[in-house]
């Protein structure tokens, strides 16, 4: 058996567009003819209640409650409002709370 000279041998698939040993063809060229990308850093949130030193979120305070749930009045998940495990617990706990005492109401409109 003949050992490949050029080890990316092209091929016809049945739509007809080339492939090669490495892949199905892209359409871009060998000499690297797309920008690199770019990596947005994000900085990691903290959570706000800790900073704070909070040991008990109060479902009677209706305006930090408000801050956690949006205009659709879904509570926010912790990858969104910063907050850590314990905290969201806590929080989510007073929303429903409130929500049950009609502090805050279960749906907006």
């Amino acid at each position: 058996m003949e050992p490949k000279e050029n080890s990316q041998e092209n091929f016809s698939n049945s739509a007809g567009r080339t492939t090669s040993d490495r892949g199905p063809y892209t359409g871009k060229s060998a000499a690297g003819a797309t920008p690199q990308k770019r990596f947005l850093v994000r900085r990691r949130k903290v959570c706000k209640f800790c900073q704070e030193k909070t040991d008990y979120i109060d479902y009677k305070d209706v305006r930090l409650l408000q801050q956690f749930i949006p205009e659709r009045g879904k509570i926010l998940p912790r990858r969104l409002s910063g907050t850590c495990q314990r905290h969201q617990i806590m929080l989510a706990e007073a929303i429903k709370r409130a929500r049950h005492i009609a502090f805050i109401p279960y749906t907006m409109d």
